[in-house]
Formats: structure tokens, C-alpha cells, sequence
């Protein structure tokens, strides 16, 4: 059995293509499997470190589209063209503020691969997880054009079930789903929300 952080055939493959991270294969997946991303859309990638999600989503917006992420750590690659970085803590980033150093206003697409420093307790690992899935959550509600996505990842366990809920009140498709590309060991899947709805008249974002 391959070891969680030792290199497999998705590692290999991935540094074969150039690409940062084996976990680009997820994001492809899931792109090919729902349609996430298009040519010209404006994207945020939240927990973006090290950036290979960052390299195959300026690969499938192209050059007429915009690319944010968000990270503590700067990527560990160069900033694809038309992307920018914003350094912070999801936890403490308000929409406000990445429209405000960004200028886009509304986003087509909210990605989320962020994950919390684990502690190897289970328990305490998966409440940090749903803290940034919720998070990551809330912006994208504030952000997303009607009609975008969301896609999180997150640690199942307590908690999980009520996230899916509220993505699938705010999305016409809510669900979850586990790549292939995921490690057979890993509590980690991915809730897709496609389709925002239009928020309620009078709603605050």
C-alpha cells in the first residue's frame, strides 16, 4: 500500500507534466466529469499552495480569464499569466477585501483545496477542515455570479452532512464526491455546488 505523502504513479505523472502537485488530477477529474471551468472565466482558488491547480485552471480559462489564489504560503510556482495571489488567512479574508485587491466583484467559479495543519487526531483534524470548507463556503456565496460553482474539499466527518445541505439550498446540483486521484487512506472529498441560485431579495452579502 502506498504511504500517504510518499510518491505514486499520480506524483510521478504530474512532475512528468510539469505540474507542482499530484492533486492537479483531482481538479481535472472533476473537471471533465461536471464542466468547472470555461475559457474566460474569473476563478478563485482558495488554499492555493502549492499551485497546481492554479497551472491547469490558467490552462482552461485561457488568456481572457482571471486567476485569484489565496494562500498563507506564496506558491511554489510563478504566477501563471492573468492570475494574481493574495497572501492570507482564509479565516480572516472578507469578500470585501479580495474584491477590494482584486477588482472583480463576482466570480464564475470558487475552488477550494485548503486543508488545515493536521494534528493526526482525527477528530480535531476534521472540525478544522469543516471550519475552512464553511468558510470557504460563505464566501463563495458572497462571490459567485447566479449560476456559479463551488467546489471545497473537506475531511468527512461530524458536520459534513449539514455542509452538503446548505450547498445544496444555495445550488440547484449539491453533492459529494471522491476522486480517483485521491489516496485510498484519505478522509478527504470534494462538495460540489453548481448552479447558484440568485440570493433572496434583501439578503446581505
Amino acid at each position: 500500500m502506498t504511504r500517504i505523502g510518499s510518491p505514486d504513479a499520480y506524483y510521478r505523472r504530474a512532475k512528468s507534466q510539469g505540474y507542482v502537485a499530484r492533486s492537479v488530477f483531482k481538479l481535472q477529474e472533476m473537471d471533465r466529469r461536471y464542466g468547472l471551468l470555461r475559457p474566460g472565466q474569473a476563478v478563485l482558488d482558495l488554499g492555493c499552495h502549492p499551485g497546481s491547480w492554479l497551472q491547469y485552471a490558467s490552462q482552461r480559462v485561457g488568456p481572457s480569464g482571471r486567476l485569484v489564489g489565496v494562500d498563507l504560503q506564496l506558491p511554489g510556482v510563478g504566477l501563471p499569466p492573468g492570475a494574481s495571489f493574495i497572501q492570507a488567512d482564509l479565516l480572516g479574508l472578507t469578500p470585501a477585501e479580495v474584491q477590494a485587491q482584486t477588482g472583480i466583484k463576482a466570480f464564475d467559479l470558487v475552488l477550494s483545496d485548503v486543508a488545515p495543519r493536521t494534528t493526526g487526531v482525527k477528530d480535531r483534524d476534521c472540525a478544522a477542515s469543516l471550519e475552512l470548507s464553511q468558510a470557504a463556503l460563505d464566501m463563495a456565496l458572497a462571490l459567485l455570479k447566479p449560476g456559479g460553482t463551488f467546489l471545497a474539499k473537506v475531511f468527512f466527518g461530524p458536520g459534513v452532512e449539514d455542509l452538503i445541505r446548505q450547498v445544496k439550498g444555495a445550488f440547484k446540483l449539491g453533492k459529494g464526491h471522491k476522486p480517483e486521484a485521491s489516496r485510498s487512506a484519505s478522509k478527504e472529498i470534494y462538495i460540489l455546488g453548481k448552479g447558484r441560485k440568485p440570493a433572496p431579495p434583501g439578503a446581505s452579502l
